[in-house]
């Protein structure tokens, strides 16, 4: 994904409380359980880092993560980038009531590109996996 390329905003609707899914975003218990269950740490605190390692074939993605903004039961925004590889990012959780419903909207702000020559980091791989993430694995938790 390249710096120039607009946000990825992938939407999913719950029927359930935005607490609950406030908590599914933000409790690292459940965190570990839709979305990565490698994560060692979590907070919902701006300044909070935390970094875990993703392994994809013969590719280690260390994850390294700081939060930027926390609205609760609003918002999340957390800085996201890799330490084997240039990139950088800015994730935000957006939590909308509507009606007995909760719209979660997802964006993907690029802010120094990914390389190209790794799947991973092709925005096709990026919108497929928030919406296996969210559109699957957050659906069934």
């Amino acid at each position: 994904m390249k710096s120039t390329d607009a946000p990825v905003i992938v939407e999913q609707t719950f029927t359930t409380s935005i607490q609950n899914v406030w908590n599914a975003l933000t409790k690292l218990d459940e965190m570990r359980q839709w979305y990565f269950a490698d994560i060692e740490s979590f907070r919902p605190e701006v300044g909070f880092e935390t970094r875990f390692r993703v392994q994809v074939e013969d590719r280690k993605f260390t994850h390294l993560w700081k939060v930027t903004e926390v609205l609760p039961l609003q918002k999340i925004t957390y800085n996201w980038k890799y330490e084997e590889y240039p990139g950088d990012s800015f994730v935000t959780f957006e939590l909308l009531q509507e009606q007995r419903k909760v719209k979660l909207r997802l964006l993907v702000k690029i802010v120094e590109s990914f390389p190209s020559h790794i799947p991973e980091f092709s925005r096709e791989s990026c919108i497929g996996g928030w919406n296996y993430f969210l559109g699957k694995n957050l659906t069934e938790y």
